[in-house]
């Protein structure tokens, strides 16, 4: 076996996809030093988006303040590109529901306004194309705090400027966007988005999401009421009914914020990781690929990382395997057509051991190690 591909997810909580991949090749070439080894960071639209596409990029790390979801100051961070012309945001990374202390969790009061900081300081740095990750947000204001970044307003019926939180959309009767950042027209949104919610309705961001972001049952009621209020003010100013486009919903209607104003593509966070990542070129050719993530189990054969990997493989007939912390459903797994399933930890342990970072890497690489002295055996 002269060619192995490595693309693992990230082990959340444990090793990024980037440490997961390194420690499979060290397993690899402690039996064969001469293998070609690829190592692709992967990832969907959710954590660690940010950091695949800085790496596959070539790119770097920009630090800034920004304000998080209740409009603290916090310090984070976002990514440009190696050359220079797209900007990288993971919106979790400064208005993510983990920034928020349990007991203060609020989507009346959370917002975006941080993402929108962050997209203005990459605008004045230069950067027109912008790739957005929207998952694990604390906010459901439709966007409408990142927007306001960005130099719209938003105006009552009397005609003054509202607040921040999602309990202002129900009071928006007019938008002013004579102040919008005027580099907004050069620039191009593209974002990886991986729920298919409408804006607003029994199937829409705030009954399907509102609650694990803190809200309770009048919340969830005010909340969708303001965005279908929301959506009747958008399609009056800007001509467009977001109502029920797919996605829109995402990131508490940050989705269909991003359509309505930015113009936004919203993509698979998988299929936009392939394309940057180059992904359907570097396994041409491939003898193997090494897949993974933390758990795998029959959602991982219902659009997962991994089975994204495995789509691409089947184009080019390469046997797939699946490396996880924890097992389920392993027929299921077998029939969806990856070659084999096996779990990383070697015996029972707590799961604090097991999520130990030089644990896991130890114990990928001695699983790798194992199964390509295996394989490479039939050769």
């Amino acid at each position: 076996m002269k060619r192995v591909i490595i693309a693992i997810d990230s082990f959340k909580g444990c090793l990024t996809s980037l440490e997961a991949g390194e420690a499979a090749a060290k397993g690899i070439k402690s039996i064969d030093p001469l293998c070609n080894t690829i190592v692709i960071p992967i990832a969907d639209g959710g954590e660690g988006l940010l950091d695949v596409l800085v790496t596959a990029t070539q790119g770097k790390y920009i630090s800034v303040s920004a304000h998080g979801p209740l409009m603290e100051t916090i310090e984070t961070h976002y990514g440009i590109s190696g050359d220079g012309k797209t900007a990288i945001i993971e919106m979790a990374a400064v208005n993510g529901l983990p920034l928020v202390p349990s007991d203060q969790r609020n989507p009346m009061l959370t917002t975006t306004f941080g993402t929108g900081e962050l997209i203005k300081d990459a605008l004045e740095r230069g950067c027109r194309d912008f790739i957005i990750g929207i998952g694990g947000s604390a906010t459901n204001d439709a966007g409408l705090g990142m927007l306001q970044a960005l130099g719209y307003r938003f105006l009552d019926k009397a005609g003054h400027t509202l607040g921040t939180g999602g309990q202002m959309m129900i009071e928006v009767a007019d938008i002013d966007s004579s102040h919008i950042h005027p580099a907004l027209k050069e620039a191009h949104f593209t974002v990886a988005c991986d729920v298919h919610n409408p804006f607003f309705g029994a199937e829409g961001a705030a009954y399907i999401f509102a609650h694990q972001k803190g809200a309770d049952d009048e919340m969830i009621q005010k909340l969708d009421a303001g965005m279908q209020s929301l959506a009747q003010v958008i399609e009056k100013i800007t001509g467009k009914d977001i109502s029920n486009d797919s996605g829109a919903g995402a990131a508490g209607g940050m989705g269909g914020g991003l359509l309505a104003f930015l113009n936004a593509q919203l993509k698979p966070g998988m299929e936009l990781v392939l394309e940057a990542t180059h992904f359907r070129e570097k396994i041409k050719g491939a003898s193997l690929i090494i897949t993974g993530e933390g758990k795998a189990d029959r959602q991982t054969a219902m659009g997962k990382v991994p089975y994204g990997i495995l789509k691409e493989a089947r184009k080019e007939q390469i046997p797939v395997i699946v490396l996880a912390g924890s097992i389920e459903d392993v027929p299921t797994l077998n029939k969806a057509g990856f070659k084999g399933v096996f779990s990383i930890t070697p015996h029972p342990i707590t799961l604090e051991k097991a999520m130990e970072p030089a644990f896991a890497r130890e114990n990928i690489s001695s699983l790798v190690s194992q199964l390509y002295s295996f394989v490479t055996s039939f050769d």
